[in-house]
């Protein structure tokens, strides 16, 4: 049977729901954790730390790239299966891409000092371009197919739902370690503003600096008063993006990185995309990006009054985990809202009531059934999340009636 879990550090918050039907008891429940959330839009400073679960119905997860990879591997044979199979006995996490790909990219930076290892550096290249070009195509998804299709509709629904914030709040903040495009899709199909560290005109570049500006319009044409655009979205890809190149051929900007509009048209020569973070990258250019956007994550948890959602994300990557493991030690004003089962994760031991853990358990007649739990994206989207842009309509509705009323009141 499924059972809904909503936990404040150690404490069940649901633990007395239960002397009801079990329909009744879930809509019950379900209303208790949007009232909270609906409490945490309100704090001024509102973050989203996106995980592969957010696009898993169109692109393939972390374990799903694996199982790719594992597979074209297996068709190449030779050295190359030997080399894979040789890191993945020496690690833990076994189908962890990033993992291996960090091994590989050291072991070439290693290899390319001696001319006698020639062979050896050749085998690491060739699997390093596999699993490169694997991942490539597999996040390089037809948005015409019908899984990417559900996809994007729920982050548009997502969009639409909260990107219209108060402008007296601060815009709302998107991290995520997705390297697909449907964010951007999104934004762009919605007419949202978007902010993600790019500029320019034909040729758009990174510059960590953007995300300091904001879109304002002209309030009065006969004065200089402005006010921010309401619909502004910063959107921080801290593991890179599909889209992403190293671009060498403007020499007046300090970050060699372009953004590219059609990525799957790259010519395999071009194509030296921006999608593995680690920490030995080729060059210095290719760590810079990840390097600026880490530290804006960092920068942003740290604000007062802030709370993170969490959706999508099972914890598994220590260099996001540190970063919020440090803003929960340092800002004693920050919450964290996880919307996932993490129950393997360290963080669901923490007894801190500023960490709220909302998941769904199932059987497997319910999985088998085509049931969701309610911490899937689809569902976090339609069922827990409020409509901002609804709430701001009620606003103009009581402040209307309310000059309306005034007015009249006047006249008498």
């Amino acid at each position: 049977m499924a059972k809904i879990n909503f936990f404040q550090g150690q404490t069940d918050l649901l633990e007395l729901m239960q002397d009801k039907d079990v329909e009744s008891l879930k809509n019950e429940q379900i209303k208790e954790i949007q009232k909270r959330i609906m409490e945490f839009f309100n704090v001024k400073n509102i973050h989203f730390l996106f995980g592969s679960g957010t696009s898993c119905n169109a692109i393939p997860n972390m374990k799903g790239l694996f199982k790719e990879v594992n597979e074209v591997v297996d068709l190449l044979g030779g050295e190359i299966k030997d080399e894979l199979d040789s890191i993945i006995e020496r690690i833990e996490n076994k189908e962890n891409l990033e993992e291996i790909l960090g091994i590989l990219y050291s072991n070439r930076i290693y290899l390319d000092k001696f001319d006698k290892l020639k062979d050896e550096l050749k085998i690491c290249n060739e699997l390093i371009k596999t699993i490169e070009d694997t991942i490539f195509y597999k996040i390089n998804v037809d948005l015409n197919k019908t899984e990417a299709k559900e996809a994007l509709k729920t982050y548009q629904d997502f969009y639409s739902k909260l990107a219209l914030r108060n402008k007296d709040l601060s815009r709302l903040n998107i991290f995520t370690t997705n390297n697909d495009l449907l964010n951007e899709t999104a934004l762009d199909s919605l007419n949202i503003h978007y902010i993600n560290g790019f500029g320019g005109g034909i040729n758009k570049f990174f510059n960590p600096a953007l995300f300091n500006y904001t879109f304002s319009k002209r309030m009065d044409t006969s004065i200089e008063k402005f006010e921010p655009v309401e619909n502004m979205v910063n959107l921080y890809k801290i593991h890179g993006s599909v889209n992403w190149i190293e671009d060498n051929s403007n020499s007046n900007t300090f970050f060699k990185i372009r953004e590219v509009s059609f990525p799957e048209k790259l010519e395999e020569s071009e194509r030296n995309i921006l999608v593995y973070p680690t920490p030995t990258k080729q060059n210095k250019s290719l760590g810079s990006p990840y390097v600026e956007l880490f530290r804006e994550f960092q920068k942003k948890l740290l604000e007062p009054h802030s709370v993170l959602f969490v959706v999508g994300y099972s914890f598994s990557d220590e260099h996001v985990n540190n970063i919020i493991y440090r803003a929960l030690a340092t800002n004693s004003t920050m919450n964290v809202v996880i919307l996932n089962d993490v129950e393997h994760a360290d963080i669901s031991k923490v007894n801190d009531n500023r960490i709220f853990r909302i998941w769904e358990t199932l059987d497997k007649d319910e999985w088998d059934a085509g049931q969701e739990p309610i911490h899937f994206f689809k569902s976090i989207v339609n069922k827990l999340l409020p409509n901002i842009d609804a709430n701001k309509n009620q606003d103009k509705t009581l402040k209307d009636f309310i000059a309306f009323y005034n007015e009249n009141l006047s006249k008498k």
